[in-house]
């Protein structure tokens, strides 16, 4: 008997998050957002968690629905008012503004905070000590600021890129592997890669099961700090490092 192998990513911060990722990756005026485009982005990112049959939230269909009214009412032709008579015409899009606004606000603040918080863990007193018994750590390795949305956005370029000769199942078996089984796999691999290893390279078979393990396999390792992710710039392809210790 099939089952549909279904997952749940606890990395989503939700549509709002989603949508301030794709105005900064594509440099848009949050005062002046081009509601058709990012309905259009916004949808393909949708369909990628649909491909993979990942459990998507309820709210992020909520605002797909949002964006396809407010991309309707702009369609919609604008009433001419007499010359001499004035007035404010309400813009679709200024309730949606708003709430982007004041969530990148408190996001900011989030994450000033948080900030201050790592600040706080490298303050500490010590007993005097002689030079000679000085010890310095290396500093870790940063792994920059790509987000699970980057993630997504990659996989669903790669599965565009592929177009393999047999579409991906739709319904699949019980995951043939483990996660933690694709994670040593996945691990070996980058680690043979010294100059790095493609996004793509990590996805040969074009099998669900296999794509979606892989990807939470991935998103595991980065969890850990055993990889992570690189990319020169915006839509570049990802490239993963081993995380030297």
């Amino acid at each position: 008997m099939e089952e549909a192998y279904e997952v749940k990513l606890e990395q989503f911060e939700g549509p709002l998050d989603l949508l301030l990722h794709l105005i900064k990756q594509y440099e848009i005026d949050i005062y002046d957002i081009p509601v058709a485009e990012i309905t259009q982005q916004y949808m393909q990112y949708i369909h990628t968690m649909q491909q993979l049959e990942l459990n998507i939230a309820s709210e992020y269909l909520v605002m797909a629905s949002t964006l396809v009214a407010i991309k309707s009412q702009m369609l919609l032709p604008k009433q001419e008012l007499p010359d001499d008579e004035e007035e404010y015409v309400e813009d679709p899009r200024d309730e949606l503004m708003q709430r982007l606004i004041e969530y990148r606000k408190y996001k900011e603040a989030a994450q000033k905070l948080q900030e201050k918080e790592k600040e706080g863990t490298h303050i500490y007193t010590r007993p005097p000590v002689a030079f000679n018994d000085l010890s310095f750590e290396k500093s870790p390795t940063v792994q920059g600021d790509l987000t699970i949305y980057d993630m997504i956005g990659a996989l669903g370029k790669m599965l565009e890129r592929k177009k393999w000769n047999q579409p991906l199942d739709t319904k699949i078996q019980r995951a043939e592997i483990s996660i933690e089984q694709r994670m040593g796999d996945v691990l070996q691999l980058v680690k043979k890669a010294k100059d790095g290893i493609a996004f793509d390279e990590l996805f040969p078979k074009p099998s669900r099961t296999h794509v979606v393990v892989t990807f939470l396999a991935l998103l595991e390792l980065m969890k850990e700090q055993q990889v992570y992710c690189k990319q020169t710039k915006h839509f570049d392809k990802l490239y993963l490092f081993y995380m030297e210790e």
